[in-house]
């Protein structure tokens, strides 16, 4: 017996069990994610995991060419090979023959005369093994007529059309102020972005399954599942009530999550064979299917007058689409409205244009286009700072916008805007200490213990990075989600079409249910296109709109609870308040339990939310084109080894402005993940394309950063400042870090090199100090 229990038996004291820690509960609190554990434990169902009686199994045949004249195709080996069920090709698609993403459809199913980009899809398979499809699959014998490619995104202006609709896929001229205005400082730069790869945790996976009706269901990691739906339907000769997609288990989305090449011939095998049929891609298909970050190049010129304020912008901005538009337009709207970041820039003339090549296809990535310009108009305000021998955070906080200003689009930013307060907050914030020169620190070197860098050569480099992106669809997307709520037995159900991508929907939806309710338990119904439409998953939509729903539709419900209660006492339900599970008057006079007050009852209320209209940008760039902005500021330290050019980035300190903090525990890891996949964007993240071939399209070939590459990061402010249009005030928070760390990192490291640093990723010639 211990002591403590022996005194505690002389004295006749019993011990009591220390009090379970309470449940997180409500907006704010950090309610942890309902598929939490079965993630952890691998028990998690997603499409990959998925199976049905009479499996057959697909594959893709793919273009091994980026340009390619198709001369035949010979399918006769692949049907006759056993086990073989069904071969499908262009010709056996019923529909509309082409779709795709955004306003356009101008993506073949399957290629019939053209090849335009490697990997684009030939023909597939549906088989009783998937080695009997692959093998089938590579069996198909396609006589090509190789052309050769247009990778350089400058010569498609002169080069033949690539496509019916030409190469040109969009222009936008911003015009802005004064043209002759001029500053006393004038700066130049030629910029070049590469091409990043989500790179999914999971690679593209489906089912599909025929129906009674003649239809067929899907069954997909889709982020849009209405979108993709009404996709396959056209193409299938469907109407949409015949097409119903049900989304799986999402293995995380920092795009668009599966490309339609993968979904749609799954439908056309399962409607060809009568069975339900699976498909699983390899990493190297993932590479070759989905769609990537759009490679950017970019000439700058800033014009300053001696005190570093910005006088006038000039810019080019060419967005290289691949092969088809897809978001193309999107991405080049925000390009050209944040060319000149969120600074103050009286005078501004931008050219934009996104033009289609043999690449790859590029698409939404999260933060497409700002991300972009971010890298090259944080490397003009270095190079002024620099000109001007300035501090870089001075002549920042000289120029940084607030609300009330004007955009270059002529829009006045009416959302909370407190960027000088984020860029001071990361300035102020204390720096690292320096690394000791001792053996047992020399993994703190860039390029770790078994480096070929000396301690000598090291230079540390501080940078700053600022970012802005616009959160929902722009330029008049009718943005609109439905939700609804039901409560029945003591428990609420939310349905609504919002997938969780991994941004904390689902959790959030709980949360917001648990507030207004006061209902502990609350389940969110899986997604499928039974539903109302929610829209996609991007740009902290379903934070905005679906929660907005959500939210609207709870408080319905809770009218219903407490109308009769209100009545019963003679007072109007705004003078009641649910807190804790109870239900309380203003005076005392009420009080009861919610339990009490639902009694067996079954309530439910649907509800939409729709944002305010935005409207397209017009010939001159001008136009009310966002809902809302968000905004972030990055100090970077690294660490770089002048003579190898290896860099090890220290820490990142960050301040956001996130409107408010809903969840802490999911905000911290959304921030830190984007923080992260900025770092590789900024260092390692490079998927290199020659002559339009995607070069090692794997893990290995393709390098993100682990675990052992995240620096410290410290979020030293979270500025809650509630958007007074946005449902609870809140503001998205992903893509905002990805769109500064890799400014904040390139300009760290020009800082410890004096190299210009213009091109991301950053190669190692480029922090290479020569003559020292």
């Amino acid at each position: 017996m211990s002591k403590d229990a022996a005194t505690a038996e002389a004295t006749g004291a019993t011990e009591t069990a220390p009090a379970p820690e309470p449940i997180p509960h409500g907006l704010g609190a950090s309610l942890p994610p309902a598929d939490a554990r079965a993630k952890t434990e691998g028990t998690f169902p997603y499409a990959a995991d998925l199976w049905a009686e009479g499996l057959l199994w697909a594959a893709v045949l793919r273009s091994p060419h980026a340009h390619a004249r198709i001369v035949s195709i010979d399918t006769t080996h692949a049907r006759e090979m056993p086990g073989v069920r069904a071969v499908v090709t262009h010709e056996d698609v019923p529909g509309a023959p082409l779709h795709g993403r955004g306003s356009r459809a101008d993506r073949p199913v399957f290629a019939s005369d053209v090849v335009r980009h490697h990997g684009e899809p030939i023909a597939a398979v549906a088989a009783d093994h998937p080695d009997t499809a692959r093998m089938a699959a590579a069996a198909v014998i396609v006589e090509y007529e190789v052309l050769d490619p247009v990778t350089d995104p400058e010569q498609a202006f002169e080069a033949e059309p690539l496509h019916p609709d030409g190469n040109l896929i969009r222009h936008i001229p911003l015009r802005h102020g004064d043209p002759e205005a001029a500053g006393e400082v004038v700066v130049e730069g030629l910029y070049r972005i590469g091409r990043q790869d989500p790179a999914p945790i999971g690679a593209e996976a489906g089912l599909a399954v025929p129906r009674p009706d003649g239809g067929v269901e899907l069954y997909l990691a889709s982020t849009d599942p209405h979108g993709d739906r009404d996709t396959a339907a056209d193409c299938y000769g469907l109407s949409p009530e015949q097409v119903k997609v049900v989304v799986t288990g999402v293995p995380g989305a920092t795009a668009d999550r599966e490309d339609q090449g993968f979904q749609l011939p799954l439908g056309l095998l399962a409607l060809k064979t009568g069975c339900p049929v699976k498909l699983t891609a390899t990493r190297e298909e993932s590479f070759l299917g989905h769609v990537h970050r759009h490679p950017t190049l970019l000439r700058y010129r800033h014009h300053a007058d001696a005190e570093g304020r910005v006088v006038k912008v000039e810019a080019q901005i060419l967005l290289d689409a691949g092969a088809y538009a897809d978001t193309s337009s999107d991405a080049l709207a925000a390009a050209v409205a944040f060319a000149c970041g969120p600074y103050v820039v009286p005078n501004a003339f931008i050219e934009g244009w996104a033009v289609r090549t043999n690449n790859p296809p590029s698409g939404h990535v999260r933060g497409e286009g700002a991300m972009q310009v971010c890298a090259a108009y944080e490397a003009q305000m270095d190079k002024i700072a620099k000109k001007l021998g300035l501090d870089p955070a001075e002549v920042r906080l000289r120029n940084v916008l607030a609300t009330g200003d004007v955009l270059p689009t002529g829009q006045t930013v009416t959302c909370p805007a407190p960027v000088a307060e984020l860029l001071q907050a990361v300035r102020d914030f204390p720096l690292p200490a320096l690394p000791k020169d001792t053996p047992e620190d020399e993994w703190l070197l860039p390029g770790g213990p078994e480096g070929a860098g000396e301690p000598g050569a090291v230079r540390r480099g501080v940078g700053y990075g600022i970012g802005m992106v616009h959160m929902l669809g722009a330029e008049g997307a009718d943005e609109v989600s439905t939700a609804t709520v039901k409560v029945q037995d003591g428990v609420a159900t939310v349905l609504c079409a919002a997938v969780e991508t991994g941004q904390g929907f689902t959790t959030l939806a709980r949360q917001i249910v648990q507030e207004t309710l006061g209902v502990d338990e609350v389940h969110v119904a899986p997604v499928d296109t039974d539903q109302p439409p929610a829209g996609a998953g991007c740009r902290g939509r379903h934070t905005w709109v679906s929660g907005g729903a959500v939210e609207r539709a709870a408080k319905m419900v809770r009218t219903q609870l407490l109308q009769p209660l209100a009545h019963q006492f003679g007072m109007s339900t705004e003078l009641l308040q649910i807190a804790d599970g109870k239900i309380t008057s203003y005076d005392g006079v009420l009080s009861t339990t919610v339990a009490e007050a639902l009694d067996g009852k079954e309530l439910w209320a649907t509800a939409q939310c729709r944002p305010h209209p935005t409207e397209p940008l017009d010939e001159t760039g001008q136009g009310d084109a966002f809902v809302g902005m968000a905004f972030c500021a990055i100090r970077a330290v690294v660490d770089v080894d002048i003579e190898i050019g290896s860099v090890r980035v220290v820490e990142l300190a960050v301040a956001q402005d996130v409107g408010r903090v809903l969840n802490p525990a999911q905000l911290t890891a959304r921030i830190e993940a984007g923080v992260t996949q900025g770092v590789g964007i900024a260092l390692t993240e490079n998927l290199r394309t020659p002559r339009g071939l995607i070069r090692h399209p794997d893990l290995t070939g393709y390098a993100l950063p682990t675990a052992l590459d995240a620096p410290d990061i410290r979020i030293v402010k979270l500025v809650e400042e509630r958007d007074v249009v946005a449902p609870f005030g809140a503001k998205a928070v992903s893509a905002v870090p990805v769109v500064a760390s890799p400014a904040a990192v390139a300009s760290a490291v020009r800082a410890a090199t004096g190299r210009p640093v213009n091109r991301l990723p950053i190669r190692p010639q480029a922090a290479v100090v020569t003559g020292n």
